[in-house]
């Protein structure tokens, strides 16, 4: 599959929180399902744009179903979608996830949101910076 076909979740690159789910995601993705890119990222900022969705917003994970097209899911939508990518005891979870009502869904990942950078830390973005460099194939950036 190249880079850019299939699935691709935007998620914030500086935040330690998101860094440390996204790894745990391409770990449990033994397949390869998912692609990764950072909000901060030249990838990302032109999916946003084709989305219309702000681009400077990076407290929201962003779900792309495929990686060029102009549909999205937010949120924990977004995060429904990627487990349910996943397959197995994953999709599993999605759908326990999925029965809770988005507005508390939503109300608890907003509040994890606005307080991740003081609980979780901040790391620096640099463009093109992997986190793992096996993982080179998983990241658009």
């Amino acid at each position: 599959m190249p880079a850019t076909d299939g699935p691709v979740l935007l998620y914030d690159g500086e935040c330690g929180f998101c860094r440390a789910w996204v790894r745990q995601l391409v770990r449990v993705d033994g397949r390869g399902m998912l692609r990764f890119a950072p909000l901060q990222g030249a990838f990302a900022q032109v999916a946003l744009r084709r989305c219309g969705l702000p681009l400077k917003d990076f407290e929201s994970l962003v779900f792309l179903p495929e990686a060029e097209g102009e549909k999205y899911h937010l949120r924990t939508e977004g995060l429904i979608a990627a487990l349910a990518r996943l397959g197995g005891g994953w999709r599993v979870a999605a759908r326990f996830i999925a029965v809770v009502p988005a507005t508390w869904r939503n109300a608890v990942y907003n509040g994890v949101a606005g307080a991740r950078y003081r609980i979780f830390g901040r790391v620096v973005y640099r463009d093109g910076e992997l986190l793992d460099p096996k993982w080179a194939q998983r990241f658009l950036t």
